[in-house]
């Protein structure tokens, strides 16, 4: 399956505002320093937008662990409801055209909310309503958008199923005749 990634970044923003924001981790700063690295016009996070932002990033999550399709399509359903106001087409910046799914003059809580739930909802789209998960390794929270030709991503990352791999093998025992 190919993935058109001019069209990722909704999903790539929820992605690592789950595995920043998760447990507690990161601050206003790195947090605003994340919106900036994507790209989002005046990214300053206070108190108030970090709350919500965290509050979001929970519900989020939810999309990463749906088991089923339709429970996956119901959770960006409402998503799609309390994050979106409208959806247009634009070009602009040298970019081709592509959907916007909040104004510019939009607080960024609602432009973050906006971006997350319509590039999540795209993604399920193009992804037949599956390749989001939850790393496989046991500790690690971490979630991911499976972008892969085959699609069978367990882990978050070749780190993470490198340390799984390595449990898997030392909890087997060694092999007969080694040292």
């Amino acid at each position: 399956m190919q993935f058109n990634h001019d069209n990722m970044s909704g999903v790539r923003v929820a992605e690592a505002l789950v595995n920043m924001l998760d447990g507690g981790a990161g601050d206003a700063g790195a947090l605003g320093d994340l919106l900036a690295g994507h790209l989002f016009h005046n990214p300053e996070v206070g108190a108030a937008e970090e709350a919500l932002l965290r509050d979001w990033t929970t519900r989020l999550r939810t999309v990463f662990e749906s088991d089923s399709e339709e429970d996956r399509c119901a959770t960006v359903n409402a998503l799609l409801e309390q994050g979106v106001k409208r959806v247009f087409l634009t070009a602009h910046d040298g970019l081709g055209p592509h959907l916007h799914f909040a104004e510019t003059c939009d607080s960024l809580v609602e432009r973050v909310r906006a971006l997350t739930a319509g590039g999540l909802a795209i993604f399920v789209t193009e992804a037949a309503g599956g390749r989001l998960g939850t790393c496989a390794r046991d500790g690690c929270r971490k979630v991911f958008a499976d972008t892969s030709r085959g699609g069978r991503r367990a882990y978050c990352s070749a780190r993470c199923g490198n340390a799984d791999a390595v449990m898997r093998y030392r909890k087997r025992g060694r092999p007969a005749g080694s040292r």
